[in-house]
């Protein structure tokens, strides 16, 4: 199994990504509302006993939830149950820390955004659909956090969260190994089909094309994302390993992972607010 390297740019024409493309500031919400969702996200988990939530500022180690629970294994030691990404990143640190706007206040348009720069030739507009099947269709230049998660049932990889769930184990440990990745019009950058590739190792499903060498994953106690949690408390516990440098990926072969895949992924999922309550924060240690 090859292994994938770091996409570096060596160009003399590099461009900042700034901005997430395609997403009109028309739509955007206010401060008002995001702070008010965030008021009703410590009123509905006040005393309410849940554990720490995600996504977080890697960066930020302090956190005040003391409701811990045990890690789960290393990856190599869970079955990968699901793949899927967001755009936009939703965690916060390392490479990604340009915040790319409130967005519509349920997930689209915002984020954090790759901090570096692409050359001219990377940001040429793709010709086709990208998983565009519930929103935009993807574009050159955005930043997107793909989730390999894994649990501890024993499953096969398929659909949803869902598939990592089993009846015979109500309460498996979760992991989610999250790699930022950035999309390029370059045929020369990481192939995503190769990225998400599942296999079986050592008795395990897996991912065993997961970049390596994107930095050593922030590891954290957290929960489950997504907008549906922006004003109340996800009950499920997630072990996190969350990389800090950003892979860049080749557009094309994310719009082909789109056309078919077994986990019937056809587009990107909205991003929940960034988590700030130290109340609903765990320690990094």
């Amino acid at each position: 199994m090859s292994m994938l390297k770091h996409y570096v740019i060596a160009s003399s024409l590099l461009i900042p990504v700034v901005a997430m493309a395609g997403y009109s500031s028309s739509e955007t919400v206010s401060d008002k509302v995001i702070a008010e969702q965030r008021e009703r996200l410590a009123e509905n988990t006040q005393g309410q006993g849940f554990g720490p939530q995600s996504p977080r500022d890697i960066d930020q180690v302090s956190g005040k939830n003391s409701n811990m629970f045990q890690p789960a294994p290393a990856h190599s030691q869970m079955n990968l149950c699901n793949i899927h990404f967001h755009v936009g990143a939703e965690h916060k640190g390392g490479e990604f820390t340009t915040y790319a706007g409130n967005g519509n206040g349920q997930g689209a348009g915002t984020g954090y955004l790759f901090n570096g720069e692409l050359s001219k030739k990377q940001l040429k507009s793709f010709k086709g659909e990208v998983c565009a099947a519930k929103g935009r269709s993807l574009v050159p230049g955005d930043t997107i956090e793909v989730h390999f998660v894994h649990t501890t049932a024993q499953i096969q990889p398929g659909p949803t969260l869902g598939a990592c769930l089993s009846d015979n184990i109500m309460n498996p440990q979760l992991r989610v190994e999250a790699q930022v990745i950035v999309l390029a019009n370059d045929d020369k950058a990481i192939d995503f089909n190769e990225m998400a590739t599942v296999a079986q190792v050592n008795g395990y499903y897996q991912a065993p094309n997961i970049p390596t060498n994107t930095g050593t994953p922030v590891q954290y106690a957290g929960s489950t994302t997504g907008p549906s949690y922006n004003e109340k408390g996800s009950p499920l516990q997630v072990s996190w390993s969350v990389r800090p440098e950003v892979a860049v990926v080749d557009i094309e072969s994310v719009a082909d992972w789109c056309e078919e895949n077994e986990f019937d992924e056809d587009h990107a999922h909205g991003v929940r607010n960034l988590v700030l309550n130290p109340q609903l924060l765990s320690e990094i240690k």
